[in-house]
């Protein structure tokens, strides 16, 4: 059975959170037209439309320049709708795509020159691409630069990083690792991630707090960890909406208030200016 998904907020609001030129949100998603981009038979919700169109008032409303666009489970390996969204979105735009070790040379090579600069393992949701294929794709990936980007859950991350960090390219880990907040900076699994981090290779989006938190709509216990891995590599964080919030648990977020945790998280502006503006542009080959 296919959960049906939620609208997002129609109305965000605007952060008091002064936001640099060049901002970027580093994770978001395109759903739709249903009925031209169609969704895979095997996925574990059905989204309603969010569109191009959709994402463009948010953006505005947030003060955001660039963006970057993450290939969501329903998709499979067929990127049409996000490479579609890229073009759309033109040259402030970057992509993460969803690949098997059966790609073409012609199609990774299609996809660089649309912006894709990454490859997403989603573990969590049907569609994603079986983690044994993991090494076979980083082999095909890395001559282009690409990173590999994760989203698993992150208590049993001390069983996975060892594994990771032998990959020849870069990693990034999803929303904060993916762990319930109430387990802790002090848990196994986040020590590994702030130990990743820490040893360079691994970048970390600050993103999707309402998924990991009790306390909406605040999300205050997801703080410690947030501003633990700003402080272990300021320099390989980044921060992302997670629009249009897909499969989401609980009250739906307003992406104006995911934007101001940044300023909960850290009050060093020469800091938040890295996260939004610096870091993607290494990490995704913006000018």
């Amino acid at each position: 059975m296919h959960k049906p998904c939620p609208p997002p907020d129609p109305d965000p609001r605007t952060p008091l959170l002064a936001v640099p030129a060049g901002a970027c949100d580093c994770h978001f998603h395109i759903f739709g037209p249903a009925a031209r981009f169609f969704y895979a038979a095997r996925r574990s919700y059905t989204p309603p439309d969010a569109s191009v169109e959709d994402y463009r008032r948010v953006m505005a409303a947030l003060g955001l320049q660039r963006c970057v666009i993450v290939q969501p489970s329903v998709y499979g390996t067929d990127n049409t709708c996000t490479l579609d969204a890229m073009a759309r979105l033109g040259p402030d735009c970057r992509g993460v795509a969803v690949i098997d070790e059966t790609v073409s040379d012609t199609a990774l090579y299609d996809m660089h020159q649309a912006g894709i600069r990454g490859v997403r393992f989603n573990v969590l949701y049907k569609g994603g691409v079986k983690i044994s294929a993991v090494s076979a794709v980083a082999e095909r990936i890395a001559p282009l630069g690409w990173h590999i980007q994760f989203l698993l859950d992150g208590r049993g991350l001390a069983d996975l990083a060892d594994d990771l960090g032998r990959l020849p390219v870069p990693i990034v880990i999803d929303h904060l690792g993916h762990a319930p907040a109430e387990i802790g900076v002090g848990h196994p699994g986040n020590q590994a991630l702030l130990a990743l981090v820490g040893e360079g290779g691994c970048w970390v989006k600050l993103s999707a707090a309402y998924r990991l938190s009790r306390r909406a709509p605040g999300y205050e216990d997801t703080a410690p960890l947030a501003r633990a891995l700003i402080e272990a590599a300021p320099e390989r964080v980044v921060w992302g909406s997670d629009w249009p919030h897909p499969s989401v648990e609980g009250a739906m977020p307003n992406d104006g208030d995911l934007l101001d945790l940044l300023g909960v998280w850290t009050d060093d502006a020469t800091v938040r200016h890295k996260i939004l503006v610096d870091n993607p542009a290494v990490l995704y080959g913006f000018p």
